[in-house]
């Protein structure tokens, strides 16, 4: 019989430690890939997990999120954007008391102006509310909310309490969504100051 030399067996025990040491390194990679993902999307990974059954499809779910948000281009609003569109808002949350199925509706399409002019698509609701979450996921639930209950109101199941609760959802987004375009301060040339002394 045979045996085995001393330099196999060291051949051997080198290739296990290497493959012991990466399958440690895969697991604490996909750990903490997992916690980045908790942490980033909050409830939001919670509820893709629910929906699609798994940790490992609901992670891969936010990371696709990810991506294609890093290839959009949102912008921040000029400070003359955001006016308006806080003008805007009063005045639809003015009228509530007197149409308050109406200013659910104006809500819905007053969020939806903003989303299209921070640059996120208009494409169908679940992709908006996606990749709204990836930049904002702490109120995607209540643009969720929001658009359950204007789904109620078409079908004739809202009453006007679901309907106010419906327009604070939409604020919490539509406040969140606000950002605004810090405009740095020209640099005066020298000389202008000196004029102006």
């Amino acid at each position: 019989m045979e045996t085995i030399s001393t330099q196999t067996w060291i051949v051997v025990g080198v290739a296990l430690a290497v493959v012991v040491i990466a399958l440690v390194g895969a697991f604490l990679y996909q750990k903490r890939q997992s916690r980045r993902l908790e942490q980033r999307f909050g409830p939001e990974y919670g509820r893709a997990v629910n929906e699609l059954g798994t940790r490992a499809k609901a992670e891969e779910e936010l990371k696709t999120r990810e991506k294609r948000v890093e290839r959009l281009t949102i912008v921040a609003l000029s400070a003359a954007d955001a006016a308006r569109f806080a003008q805007a808002w009063k005045a639809l949350q003015g009228n509530f008391v007197d149409d308050p199925k109406g200013v659910v509706v104006q809500a819905d399409q007053l969020v939806r102006e903003l989303l299209q002019k921070r640059g996120y698509p208009m494409a169908d609701f679940e992709r908006r509310a996606a990749d709204i979450s990836v930049d904002h996921p702490a109120v995607v639930a209540n643009y969720r909310a929001a658009q359950a209950i204007a789904a109620r109101d078409k079908r004739g199941e809202a009453d006007t309490e679901e309907l106010r609760k419906a327009v604070v959802h939409y604020r919490a987004l539509f406040d969140e969504l606000l950002e605004v375009r810090e405009d740095k301060p020209r640099a005066v040339p020298a000389q202008a100051m000196e004029v102006q002394s």
